[in-house]
């Protein structure tokens, strides 16, 4: 028996009309989806009038909230001067070169250029399409493999879907291809051996890399991507000292660290990027999300200059540099890259989100006492919840119970929107927020747990 409420007349356009993404589509006739009509600050608004707090700044992205005017006047001031232009065949527009010397500006590491693509999964996508194209330029056809890793997050393309290493990325979509490896999730309280410390668990792990990587030759291994904090595959933070002790073994082999700062990077982790909060040392680096606070679309690759050299040679030898996207580099979205940089500096947002990371991790920590609760994980302010059916033997719910998702569920009846990843509850709030608007948010969080809870026990969700 259908228990669910009639869609609304909206909702039933948007089936007909709309085939949503990381959406279990077979359902939805059923439940409609969750129409949203406006935003202000950290809340939006169904069609119905319901406010909730957005606590996952849309996908990782809305840093600065909704209806922010500065970012608005500023859309407005670029699409009365130039709407549209490209980059293409030596063109250049202000507002791209504005940007890009910000970008390099505020780098952790030197970069030299800076190549603008429409998402964070062309970014990465290009990646590995300039990583070979940097070794064919330097005389090696054969260093073409990328290494990943288990339950990393980098795109849906048909390349950044592979680097992925989530299960419903490949499922049904013939992926990954060729010259993607993928090695060990640095997630110490999944994956640790009984008795294993972190800095035990941290030395096999980068020790099992290693021996892939002699496997697989080091002379046919282009780069290794990985994310400072590991997104949508769990809010994963690896432990203290797995990124030196990765490099350590990339430079070894003459291997390049693609550091993907899509969800970290513009101060979410308590510093511009995540790799300074992680220890992390790139090569190079994929930017988007954030960088716009989410006001348009808009992607960077940032390389240094020893490796835009070898560009520049293989394009004199080829005759031009035959990558790019119409809408990379746009100047909408380049305009607003600039100002949303410019309100992250005048308004030390950098600050505001280390004044906010004790408050963010003690109510996290406080939810460890709950009996739904395995693991909290954190940095700065992006955060997850790991659900569990047995808190002493870290026993994950059957998946196919969808637990996390029908905790999701509650809490947008409780007017808070989070994210189910699997059963871990993502967290990752504009980074606006207030201290009482970010209590409002676990006072609202820990409602929806005990419901969760409550739910749990009475279907016997907990069985094996």
């Amino acid at each position: 028996m259908n228990t669910h409420p009639p869609l609304s007349n909206i909702q039933a356009r948007d089936v007909e009309a709309l085939l949503h993404p990381y959406t279990p589509i077979h359902r939805l006739r059923e439940t409609g989806p969750l129409m949203i009509e406006r935003g202000k600050g950290v809340f939006v608004y169904d069609t119905r009038g319901k406010e909730y707090i957005e606590g996952m700044s849309g996908l990782w992205c809305a840093g600065l909230g909704f209806g922010e005017e500065e970012l608005v006047e500023a859309a407005a001031e670029q699409m009365r001067a130039l709407p549209y232009y490209h980059l293409f065949g030596a063109k250049g527009m202000e507002p791209a070169v504005e940007l890009a010397e910000k970008l390099k500006e505020i780098a952790p590491v030197p970069i030299s250029k800076v190549f603008f693509t429409s998402s964070g999964s062309e970014a990465n996508d290009t990646q590995v399409k300039l990583a070979w194209y940097m070794n064919n330029a330097m005389g090696r056809p054969n260093k073409k493999k990328i290494i990943s890793r288990q339950k990393a997050y980098h795109g849906v393309t048909i390349m950044s879907a592979s680097l992925t290493g989530l299960p419903y990325n490949h499922m049904g979509w013939d992926l990954p291809v060729d010259r993607v490896l993928h090695t060990d999730c640095p997630h110490h309280y999944r994956f640790g051996h009984d008795g294993e410390s972190e800095a035990e668990f941290t030395a096999r792990i980068v020790q099992s890399l290693s021996d892939l990587i002699e496997r697989e030759r080091p002379d046919t291994i282009a780069a290794m991507i990985a994310e400072p904090v590991m997104g949508a595959g769990g809010v994963i933070v690896p432990p203290a000292g797995y990124y030196p002790a990765v490099k350590e073994v990339l430079d070894r082999h003459d291997i390049i660290m693609i550091d993907d700062e899509v969800i970290n990077g513009f101060c979410r982790t308590g510093e511009w990027w995540g790799c300074q909060s992680l220890g992390m040392t790139p090569t190079t680096i994929s930017a988007a999300k954030q960088m716009t606070a989410a006001y348009a679309p808009l992607g960077a690759v940032m390389v240094p200059e020893d490796i835009y050299q070898a560009y520049v040679d293989h394009s004199r030898q080829i005759g031009t540099f035959g990558h790019g996207f119409t809408y990379g580099g746009h100047p909408l979205g380049c305009a607003l890259g600039v100002k949303a940089i410019e309100i992250y500096q005048k308004r030390d947002i950098l600050g505001h989100v280390r004044s906010l990371a004790p408050v963010f991790a003690a109510r996290l920590d406080a939810l460890k006492q709950h009996p739904l609760v395995g693991e909290v994980r954190y940095c700065g302010l992006v955060g997850g919840v790991e659900l569990v059916a047995d808190k002493a033997t870290k026993r994950p719910f059957d998946g196919k119970k969808g637990v996390g998702a029908q905790v999701a569920k509650i809490l947008e009846g409780h007017g808070l929107i989070l994210r189910a990843i699997g059963d871990t509850i993502a967290l990752c709030p504009p980074m606006i927020i207030t201290e009482a608007e970010l209590n409002e948010l676990f006072d609202r969080l820990e409602k929806g747990l005990a419901d969760g809870e409550a739910l749990v026990s009475k279907e016997g969700l907990r069985a094996a």
